[in-house]
């Protein structure tokens, strides 16, 4: 293959691949973590990308189930619908910049939001009691360099970086039911928020072969989980009856999830590369998430469920990820190529959540004005499995879910892309 069909099928294995891992995956995966910038062969490259995700999936027959008026009941709320729509578009960023240094060593700075959600059926719905509106929020700075080396008939390079992560958020549910009590009480909302906000550091490890006149790429890399040290926040009650009028502070213990991901391309043919990749994502560790007041501090006691000092909790139980993808590339001509994927993502939901399994296509092409710059659009389609969500014990035997149940049938999920990349 020549130098031009090399870099055009290179970039067009790429795109797809970073398309697709930006659509709405398990867990609280948004735009996971991608390194695929350090490969470029230019000596100097900055890329800008973003996607735009609509999941639309759509909660029905939902039943509350604790129909009690006082706590934790909070009142019936079975004369509200009984659908709602759970889920709202987002927007994920990611900007990179890529510089070699001498023939063996690449680096890449990059900023990305690997995680977070954004659930919002609101208040009017009868599962209020369990979710009016939850949103996390995450930003990851990573430095990751590589050197490289011949082995063979091409070259192996071995992998390392380290990564600082953010991560916040709230949750507002109805605790109380408050239309239930005459004025004054029925003038407080009845709604309880948490807000959250931890932080940590990571690292990754791997490695990548790679034969450039085939346009052949194996790598193995290893994302380590981020330990969030003591997450801090409020619970703020103030709007329920008979409750603190100030918030409470609260703290908890949790990690974002370790991951493993294989990507394999190669030319096929004059104009064509074949690509795909499997990932694993340690989300099993996301269980029951525990907030305590902080008053128990004082006497060295940490934060368990139900334990001294118990206010609130997050309810998971998320099971491992598994993302499988494939597609081909193809270069049209010197300035315009393009690829489809099809990528399977497991699940992680163990009856607590609507996070089934998904199947997505995408598609995209890739724009080459000149060899300085490169400029990518794409969108992809999928749908979002059917599930129900209902009562669930944790390990520990504590039952969870038994506030609300509800079904949902096949979802659709769209998604829209696009990056520049410039090199030098």
């Amino acid at each position: 293959m020549d130098t031009l069909r090399l870099k055009a099928l290179l970039g067009a294995g790429c795109f797809s691949l970073a398309l697709i891992g930006a659509v709405h995956a398990g867990g609280l995966e948004r735009g996971g973590y991608n390194i695929d910038l350090l490969f470029d062969p230019a000596p100097v490259a900055g890329e800008l990308s973003g996607t735009y995700v609509m999941p639309d999936r759509k909660l029905k027959n939902v039943v509350d189930a604790q129909t009690g008026n006082g706590l934790p009941g909070g009142g019936n709320l079975n004369g509200r619908p009984n659908s709602a729509d759970e889920t709202e578009s987002y927007f994920v960023p990611r900007v990179g910049f890529k510089a070699s240094i001498g023939q063996q060593i690449d680096c890449m700075a990059d900023y990305s939001q690997p995680w977070g959600a954004h659930t919002n059926p609101g208040s009017n719905w009868a599962g209020a009691n369990s979710n009016i509106e939850t949103k996390i929020n995450s930003d990851n700075y990573a430095a990751t360099c590589s050197y490289k080396f011949d082995v063979g008939k091409g070259q192996l390079r071995f992998i390392g970086g380290v990564f600082y992560q953010e991560v916040d958020g709230f949750k507002e549910r109805l605790v109380q039911d408050t239309t239930i009590f005459p004025f004054p009480i029925n003038t407080l909302s009845g709604v309880g928020r948490l807000d959250l906000a931890g932080n940590g550091v990571g690292w990754r490890i791997g490695t990548a072969y790679e034969i450039p006149e085939i346009a052949l790429r194996a790598s193995l890399v290893y994302n380590s989980a981020v330990d969030l040290g003591e997450i801090t926040g409020t619970l703020d009650l103030s709007q329920v009856p008979g409750q603190p009028t100030t918030p409470l502070n609260v703290f908890g213990t949790q990690s974002m999830p370790q991951s493993v991901e294989f990507k394999l391309q190669s030319g096929i043919a004059p104009g064509w590369l074949a690509f795909g990749s499997v990932k694993w994502v340690d989300w099993s560790q996301l269980g029951i998430v525990s907030f305590c007041s902080t008053a128990i501090k004082a006497a060295g006691l940490s934060c368990a469920y139900g334990g001294p000092g118990f206010l609130t909790s997050l309810d998971l139980l998320y099971r491992d990820g598994w993302t499988i993808s494939g597609g081909i590339g193809h270069k049209f001509n010197e300035q315009w190529s393009g690829a489809a994927t099809l990528t399977w993502d497991r699940g992680t939901t163990t009856g607590l959540s609507s996070l089934t399994d998904t199947w997505t296509v995408a598609a995209g092409v890739s724009y080459t004005p000149s060899k300085n710059i490169e400029v990518r659009f794409g969108g992809a389609v999928g749908i979002l499995t059917s599930g129900s969500v209902g009562p669930e014990n944790d390990p520990q035997g504590f039952p969870h879910g038994t506030d609300v149940s509800y079904n949902f049938g096949n979802d659709l999920v769209t998604a829209l892309s696009t990056s520049v990349k410039i090199k030098w």
